[in-house]
């Protein structure tokens, strides 16, 4: 896929909180309230729909204290509209946690969420799924339903298909919890990647749905594999240079890549300067600017337009 750059040129006031502040939205979806980050921008090339990783909440992408390294901000200043969910079980729909664990029951409630969200507003050229690292086992759900060929594409990061030895062996298994300063040093190093009020993410954090460990003790050997190759639509996958959970070697890449066999393209960007949590690092703006990119691309290749 050849890559069409977006204008980046930015307003000047793109990271002022006075003028571009994300609303916070709540949509009833048959009972179940989905609270949301929502940065509109008027006539908007696409919209984003963003998911965050565990033991988090939408305001990953708004990164606390730091507009400047906001996605919501960033994308929306560039012509985007983003809207940033709190996934099934995460903020206003937590007490529901075990009602909509069920895979298809929490595809079928965020799509549903994408549409009370967004209403009447426009969607330019389409909806495309921006996911980080828990984020992606639902993002990949989405793409491989029978609605994901509608997207315009994804973008995966912070997942793969194997723990790095030492994350293996830190993170061991859903009945042996992690040991909490471990967890932190591969999530959070090194250190001088991220805003040091930021480091271990407090601004953030979440309660994590029960859930959630079952869903993640298959998909690296599983469920990622069987549902990646199912997917119709482009993938932009991105590992950052001292990721330390998952392996990103180049076999490993290359791994990841092939399994997404239907799928019309398979871009893999290396982020370099980037820690496992790339938006709430000093290199965000970089990332963003990538991964816009491919989804100007994908505009492009949904209208008909000329590169």
């Amino acid at each position: 896929m050849t890559t069409t750059d977006p204008d980046l040129s930015l307003p000047a006031d793109f990271d002022d909180p006075e003028t571009t502040t994300p609303c916070a939205s709540v949509a009833d979806i048959d009972g179940i309230p989905m609270s949301a980050l929502l940065s509109e921008a008027p006539n908007p090339r696409a919209v984003i729909v963003a998911l965050h990783g565990g033991a988090t909440n939408s305001g990953y992408y708004d990164c606390p204290g730091h507009p400047e390294l906001s996605l919501l901000r960033f994308a929306s200043a560039l012509g985007y509209t983003v809207l940033a969910l709190d996934r099934p079980g995460y903020g206003t729909s937590a007490p529901f946690a075990v009602e909509i664990a069920p895979h298809q029951r929490r595809v079928d409630l965020t799509y549903a969420a994408i549409d009370h969200h967004l209403g009447s507003r426009p969607r330019g050229a389409g909806v495309f799924v921006w996911a980080h690292s828990a984020g992606s086992e639902l993002a990949v759900r989405m793409a491989a339903d029978e609605r994901g060929t509608d997207l315009l594409g994804i973008e995966l990061a912070g997942t793969g298909r194997e723990h790095q030895p030492v994350a293996a062996e830190i993170l061991g298994t859903p009945h042996q919890p992690a040991p909490p300063e471990a967890v932190r040093a591969l999530l959070w190093q090194p250190s001088h990647l991220y805003p040091t009020e930021l480091i271990g993410g407090a601004p953030i954090a979440s309660s994590t749905p029960r859930y959630e460990s079952g869903v993640l003790a298959t998909w690296a050997r599983i469920d990622f594999p069987a549902l990646a190759a199912r997917i119709r639509v482009p993938v932009h996958f991105t590992a950052a240079e001292f990721e330390k959970v998952w392996r990103i070697d180049s076999a490993a890449l290359q791994d990841i890549a092939a399994m997404f066999t239907a799928a019309p393209s398979v871009t893999v960007n290396e982020q370099a300067g980037s820690g496992h949590n790339l938006s709430l690092g000093h290199g965000a703006p970089d990332y963003y600017a990538k991964v816009l990119s491919f989804v100007e691309d994908c505009t492009h290749s949904t209208t008909g337009k000329d590169d």
